[in-house]
């Protein structure tokens, strides 16, 4: 056997094309967030290191020089920005004795979006389940988190790998032309609600810049950096992208960058980052100097569906959690993780947890599924 498996402390030390050949094949969607772009400005830009609480240690299988698979991977002192809570398990662990950090963390961080995180054709993915397990072992880990990933790999998970599960909120493009042939599949009181707020914030001046490509100059990333900052320390009290990340986006990958600006009175007020894959929109930050009703409506789920439709991409995903999505048409989807734990009795405990919350998701999706916003045939 020639196959080894060993980590990587930065993404400086493996090609690009190396990377994205594994990351994005040419028979899958491309996920921008995996790409060797999007990973390098996280690590180049301070916003993803050790001294961030993300120590880069990326697996990679190789057979000889030829690599066969890839895991994004980071050391973790911390579980912020993970979006897959476990403080409680942390918690629980540090009261009975036991140390939670460091523990592995396979995800793109500050990122809650699926996509890929076994970068290896399907032979190979057992490979690196294993691989995970033995350098939980060998780097003094508690555990090995796997968030956002595919429910493809989710479901084919062995036993000793928990599984655990969350709902998000998808806007689904079903081939339509236009926002109002998109509006008409609605129900009449969520159509109504939705132009009356698009209304309300024309009314008041307020109009839209849709940027990617060679539109992007720094001069934009400046006025974004603000409203982030602003709105990020107002949340949750420090935002984690450094302002150098969107200078590096706009150098690496502009192409797979939106942003949309909000302006009045030819002042930039609000704007929303999204990025770009080839049948997805993704949401990510957002932020605003100025409160105006429906703005953040506007600028982070309406103008998304505008140009999903225009791009004819099939989903627009709007980020974390956010009930209030339901009634703007982003309609509920499961998301997938899977947790490896060293000590088996914490292992049990979790497992014992996990069992309860998934029933109680299961019952949230249900319920969720009963206040849809589209119009029954019936209706109208």
């Amino acid at each position: 056997m020639t196959e080894r498996l060993r980590t990587l402390s930065s993404l400086r030390h493996i090609e690009a094309s190396v990377w994205d050949a594994l990351a994005n094949p040419a028979e899958r969607p491309f996920n921008p967030f995996v790409s060797h772009a999007f990973l390098s400005c996280l690590e180049d830009s301070g916003s993803a290191t050790a001294r961030a609480g993300w120590s880069p240690s990326h697996l990679i299988l190789e057979d000889g020089e030829k690599p066969l698979g890839l895991v994004p991977c980071y050391l973790k002192s911390n579980s912020m920005g993970e979006y897959v809570f476990d403080h409680g398990w942390a918690d629980a662990y540090a009261r009975a004795g036991g140390n939670y950090y460091p523990k592995l963390q396979v995800s793109v961080p500050f990122t809650p979006a699926t996509g890929p995180r076994l970068l290896a054709p399907k032979e190979h993915k057992p490979k690196l389940l294993k691989g995970l397990e033995a350098a939980t072992q060998q780097l003094g880990a508690s555990s090995a988190h796997i968030t956002f990933l595919p429910e493809s790999d989710w479901s084919c998970a062995p036993e000793n790998w928990l599984k655990r599960q969350d709902i998000q909120f998808h806007w689904h493009n079903q081939g339509f032309h236009s926002f109002t042939e998109f509006l008409a599949t609605l129900s009449s009181s969520k159509r109504k609600n939705i132009r009356k707020e698009r209304e309300a914030v024309a009314a008041r001046g307020i109009t839209f810049d849709q940027l990617t490509g060679n539109s992007l100059q720094e001069h934009h990333w400046d006025d974004f950096y603000r409203f982030y900052m602003d709105t990020g320390a107002r949340k949750w009290g420090r935002p984690y992208l450094t302002r150098e990340f969107f200078s590096l986006i706009n150098e690496r990958m502009p192409g797979h960058t939106l942003l949309v600006l909000a302006k009045r009175d030819g002042k930039v007020i609000a704007g929303a980052l999204n990025f770009i894959g080839s049948d997805t929109l993704f949401g990510r930050n957002w932020g605003a100097i100025e409160d105006h009703p429906f703005l953040h409506f506007e600028t982070c789920y309406y103008q998304a569906i505008d140009f999903a439709i225009s791009r004819k991409l099939k989903v627009v995903e709007a980020g974390a959690q956010g009930e209030h999505k339901l009634a703007r048409g982003y309609l509920p989807v499961k998301t997938h993780s899977l947790h490896h734990f060293a000590h088996k009795g914490l292992s049990r405990a979790v497992a014992d947890y996990l069992q309860h919350e998934r029933a109680s998701i299961d019952h949230d999706q249900q319920v969720l599924a009963t206040h849809s916003p589209f119009r029954n045939v019936e209706q109208d």
